[in-house]
């Protein structure tokens, strides 16, 4: 599988890039902030989701390994394709995104074209039961609070992220959930 990309910018159109790399151009379906990014002639880095089915192929690009780890967790949601899992991912930060699912906030989704009611309560529910069974795998809670940074982690954070953003929320009270959350507001407010 391919999992990302590195090379010149030959072209950039309305929903995707095309990117050369050894002489050969690699078609990759992009979101609008990062095809308004890449510039031709230039070099480039983007990861990818290689999508392989029965009729098609195809590579979406991403600029963050946050954001390519997100298009992989809608993409688990039934009744979301790529195109729509895209159009998410694009719509908002990640860090949004993952907040909107922890409070329910079905707005954020079907904010997005594609997305009515019944889509944002199935992907809240269903990536809702993900998000919680990561931060309950790690067990009863360390002192420096190693199951918040174990959740972040499982949601595609680097190490360094997850514990400064579970160290900034150490103090706070609550339950695992309230942590992951506070945590994920410290993410949101720093980018």
């Amino acid at each position: 599988m391919i999992g990302s990309i590195r090379g010149r910018v030959a072209h950039v159109a309305g929903d995707y890039a095309l990117l050369e790399v050894g002489g050969i151009g690699y078609r990759v379906i992009a979101g609008p902030s990062l095809l308004a990014r890449l510039r031709s002639g230039s070099e480039a880095s983007v990861f990818t989701h290689h999508l392989v089915r029965e009729d098609q192929q195809a590579l979406f690009g991403f600029a963050t390994l946050d954001e390519l780890g997100f298009f992989e967790l809608l993409m688990t949601v039934s009744q979301v394709g790529p195109r729509l899992a895209l159009a998410i991912t694009a719509a908002h930060p990640v860090t949004k995104l993952q907040l909107a699912i922890l409070n329910d906030d079905l707005d954020a989704f079907t904010s997005v074209s594609g997305v009515g009611r019944k889509t944002a309560q199935r992907i809240v529910l269903e990536l809702k039961e993900k998000v919680h069974a990561a931060g309950l795998a790690v067990g009863g809670g360390a002192p420096h609070d190693s199951d918040v940074v174990a959740a972040l982690e499982s949601l595609g954070y680097t190490v360094t992220e997850a514990r400064r953003a579970a160290g900034a929320v150490a103090a706070s009270d609550g339950g695992l959930d309230s942590r992951i959350k506070a945590a994920l507001q410290e993410l949101a407010r720093s980018r």
